[in-house]
């Protein structure tokens, strides 16, 4: 397991997260998504939020790119 995660925030487009994140739902559910890239709005207009559905696009939404690398907490990770 790695010590930190990256998130990437793509030039006009969304957040990328790297294979193997894990989240909590509004249901309280716990989910990974091992093997697939994670893709969070960054536009705040995507019907599917919190992940991007392509909307930043008809939108035109503009922004630079950025990464930002995160510690992992202990006990935090799956």
């Amino acid at each position: 397991m790695s010590d930190t995660i990256e998130i990437k925030a793509s030039k006009n487009g969304p957040y990328l997260i790297a294979s193997g994140a894990t989240f909590t739902d509004a249901a309280g559910n716990v989910k990974t998504l091992d093997g697939k890239m994670v893709a969070l709005c960054r536009c705040g207009q995507s019907a599917n939020k919190p992940f991007c559905d392509g909307t930043h696009k008809k939108i035109n939404f503009q922004a630079e790119e950025a990464t930002l690398s995160l510690p992992v907490l202990e006990g935090a990770a799956a």
